[in-house]
């Protein structure tokens, strides 16, 4: 892998500056175009968010039956939309923002299978390989029932491949959880990062978890060589992958419908600023992608990042992507959200975005358990940490005049992205919300 490092940068833009030095920093994607200028130059397209979706729906029978409590949805993994306007009262109060239009939160901590925003690109590859290896043994056929797939046999028939992945912790569950479902040997690569209680959690659930004493990538990289040696393995590869990014893609289309039930229909001089926490990229960029899909320019699409791993800021904003790491700016890589602890990100996912995303924030870890707190004495409301990195996209784009103009400001409505939190142990939750 090529590097790069401060050094290199003559004269050192002031956004590498600013990460350089773990300050709090917005930063506006110079290279954004208008989204029907380039949405024929992208590399996927809306026919692919497409049929990912109609895959997700041949598996519905079959989810509905491994998980009950999809059930009530047909097998749909989808999470609602709750307005929190005693939230927006504390972040314009205690922290500063002039959030003058609705607050509302994607509830992706509630996800079915594994309560987080990656039970949506993991479920979705771990299902589409399912299709795969499926159909090249006889198992199904077009026109079939999936819930077939449920069967003996087909378990059997998994029993004998094995589905490997690296991560920091919910990707991770939701690949293993959904892989050990369908009788996969799941394997989950954890970094150092990964919290005790989802290693326990994927154990509980029969998946095989390797630690490491090292960050995200050296998870990865394992994970990568592990598969690589065996030829009934297959690896999920987080930093390259086109069927991650699809399944997260779809969640764009099913929230218009949403927004729509609450009366809500973005157009350009009333904005949907949406602000999703970003690790290697695969989900951000893949629900951004969805979303200038359904939206075009009416969504407002910010990465939320730690101020030690701000990775995908870093690399759209000097272009490098996965040449550059930021370790290579003197970043330690380490935060208490772990499902952003990142150092490098996503080439793909990156390039796919880099003239969609509207921009990115960054956050101290100091805030986010104090938003966490917020969120649960004003709402009632828990997510994890890493969650909470939302926050800081209306905390700060609510005040950038030169990027809203005052009517835009005035009509704007905010979106922040749950990434996780229904799983947590009460343990851990009381811990984090300071109870003893």
């Amino acid at each position: 892998m090529e590097h790069t490092n401060s050094r290199e940068f003559n004269p050192e833009p002031p956004v590498v500056r600013r990460l350089r030095n773990r300050q709090e920093t917005v930063w506006i994607n110079p290279r954004r175009r208008p989204f029907e200028e380039v949405s024929a130059s992208l590399p996927l397209t809306e026919a692919d968010i497409r049929d990912a979706a109609d895959r997700l729906e041949r598996f519905a029978p079959l989810l509905a039956r491994l998980f009950p409590e999809t059930a009530p949805a047909r097998g749909l993994i989808e999470s609602p939309i709750t307005e929190i306007p005693r939230m927006r009262e504390a972040l314009n109060s205690r922290s500063g923002a002039d959030i003058r239009g609705r607050l509302l939160l994607k509830r992706d901590d509630l996800l079915p299978v594994a309560g987080s925003v990656k039970a949506r690109g993991g479920v979705y590859e771990v299902l589409k390989h399912a299709e795969t290896l499926a159909f090249g043994a006889g198992l199904l056929k077009r026109g079939d029932d999936y819930a077939r797939l449920a069967s003996p046999e087909a378990r059997r028939f998994f029993s004998g491949h094995s589905v490997h992945v690296g991560s920091t912790g919910n990707l991770g569950l939701s690949i293993g959880i959904m892989s050990a479902a369908l009788g996969f040997s799941a394997v989950v690569h954890m970094s150092a990062d990964a919290k005790a209680w989802k290693k326990e959690l994927l154990r509980s659930k029969g998946v095989r978890v390797i630690e490491y004493e090292d960050d995200y990538s050296r998870a990865v990289e394992e994970g990568r060589r592990a598969a690589g040696s065996d030829p009934a393995a297959y690896f999920v590869d987080d930093e390259n992958s086109r069927d991650l990014f699809l399944g997260y893609a779809v969640a764009a289309e099913r929230l218009k419908g949403q927004l729509a039930g609450l009366g809500i229909v973005p157009d350009e001089e009333g904005p949907l600023v949406v602000t999703i926490p970003c690790g290697v990229g695969g989900a951000p960029c893949g629900i951004t992608f969805g979303l200038k899909h359904a939206f075009g320019d009416a969504a407002v699409c910010l990465f939320a990042e730690p101020t030690e791993a701000p990775c995908m800021t870093l690399g759209l904003a000097t272009g490098l992507h996965d040449r550059i790491s930021v370790a290579d700016i003197g970043l330690s890589g380490k935060t208490a959200a772990d499902g952003l602890a990142v150092g490098r990100p996503s080439a793909f996912a990156g390039k796919c975005v880099e003239t969609l995303a509207d921009g990115a924030v960054t956050v101290e870890d100091g805030r986010l358990e104090g938003w966490l707190r917020t969120l649960w004495e004003t709402e009632g409301i828990f997510v994890e940490p890493s969650a909470c990195a939302a926050f800081q996209g209306p905390v700060l784009f609510s005040r950038e005049e030169d990027f809203l103009t005052p009517e835009r400001r005035e009509r704007a409505v905010y979106l922040c992205w749950a990434t996780g939190g229904s799983m947590v142990p009460e343990k851990e939750r009381a811990r984090l919300l300071g109870k003893r």
